[in-house]
């Protein structure tokens, strides 16, 4: 069997990889703007930091990166096993002409539906080096709770 023939583009136009992802990015935009204008402004702004969950025997163990974010910008709520992570990373001033920039300031949010029941009594939250830590104890109870960063 023969491989068909290879066939030349005659068109003059070049694909645009930046271009094309600008156009989807819009119209990504104009959905969430136009069909979901009732879903809360946390899911349309900012952004959601890197994190690790883990599970152990005993506990959840969630690590947030956070880098540059002070303990009292940091929210922790938990609601049965609905973990809720917000806060804001505030922008740095800058004195010199900004080049570039990839790392993310504003608002963040971070939300995960643990696995099994949680103890709402056995959630610790520590944060060191730019990364939060937060232990949530294995439990049979799904009650409310907001949660100090130490």
């Amino acid at each position: 069997m023969a491989l068909p023939a290879r066939t030349a583009r005659n068109d003059t136009t070049r694909w645009d990889p930046a271009g094309e992802f600008e156009r989807l990015t819009q119209q990504l935009s104009r959905l969430f703007d136009d069909r979901w204008a009732d879903v809360p402004s946390m899911l349309r702004e900012g952004f959601t930091p890197l994190a690790d969950l883990e599970e152990t025997d005993n506990a959840y163990v969630l690590e947030v990166e956070l880098p540059g974010v002070k303990k009292k910008e940091i929210n922790i709520d938990l609601d049965g096993r609905r973990l809720v992570i917000s806060g804001e990373r505030p922008e740095q001033q800058r004195t010199g002409w900004l080049r570039r920039q990839t790392r993310s300031w504003g608002r963040f949010h971070y939300e995960v539906v643990l696995p099994d029941n949680v103890d709402p009594d056995g959630v610790e939250a520590t944060l060191d080096d730019g990364v939060l830590r937060v232990t949530v104890a294995k439990g049979s109870t799904g009650q409310r709770r907001h949660v100090d960063v130490k």
